[in-house]
């Protein structure tokens, strides 16, 4: 596949996850009388990764999310020239996603920004009121564990044809686990574009979002290609 094609289906992807699971979150969660709540954001989540890697995967690797494509590079699975196009591919299709989520959103009378607009935050921000630093060890621990499973589903000594299960659940599970917490990121793409447009503290707590899911996901690279190794 060339680098435009890779780098259009990065941008899709990503667009499909923020928009699927952003959109759950501020359209869906708490909907009157059939509002979808936590396990239904989680799942949506979850379903956005699913749905796309196995739609998208076999051109670009599915990533749509720049902790996943560096995790990917340090453990050995994906060169570093190719980092920085993916990155802003994925950052591409949050903010598109964003912008679509709003001007859908905006259409309900009484509509604020000031609701969260589904972006992550900690301390007052945090949906559960989490410090700092709780915040941090729960990103970077999680990202962690998600580039784990990454790498380890789809090597080839796995079962073929269920990574995108696999990954999938494990994203929903992550956002079972954090959605309290931060409102979930381990995606720095999804955490900018909604910073954006909800701006002030969003946009000053965003570097956590980003700083936080790249030390995960590079250790997570890391572990598993120690982990993963086979002895000669």
């Amino acid at each position: 596949m060339s680098m435009a094609q890779r780098l259009g289906a990065e941008f899709l992807g990503t667009f499909w996850l923020v928009f699927g699971g952003c959109g759950s979150a501020v359209l869906a969660a708490a909907f009157p009388e059939v509002g979808i709540g936590l396990l239904g954001v989680s799942l949506a989540f979850g379903l956005t990764v699913v749905t796309m890697a196995y739609a998208v995967g076999h051109i670009s690797g599915g990533h749509f999310n720049p902790a996943v494509s560096l995790g990917l590079w340090a453990g050995g699975r994906f060169p570093a020239k190719d980092l920085l196009p993916y990155w802003v591919a994925q950052v591409a299709g949050a903010i598109a996603a964003a912008a679509a989520l709003y001007l859908i959103a905006s259409g309900q009378e009484g509509f604020s920004l000031s609701i969260g607009f589904a972006a992550n935050g900690f301390g007052e921000h945090s949906p559960g009121g989490y410090s700092i630093t709780a915040a941090l060890v729960a990103e970077v621990l999680l990202t962690l564990f998600f580039l784990l499973i990454i790498m380890g589903v789809t090597e080839a000594r796995a079962p073929a044809g269920f990574a995108p299960l696999a990954i999938g659940l494990a994203l929903t599970l992550i956002h079972l686990i954090s959605i309290p917490v931060t409102n979930t990121s381990v995606n720095p793409a999804r955490s900018t574009g909604q910073a954006l447009f909800v701006g002030d503290w969003a946009l000053a707590q965003l570097w956590l979002f980003w700083v936080a899911p790249l030390i995960g996901g590079a250790l997570g690279g890391l572990l598993y290609r120690w982990l993963g190794k086979q002895e000669s």
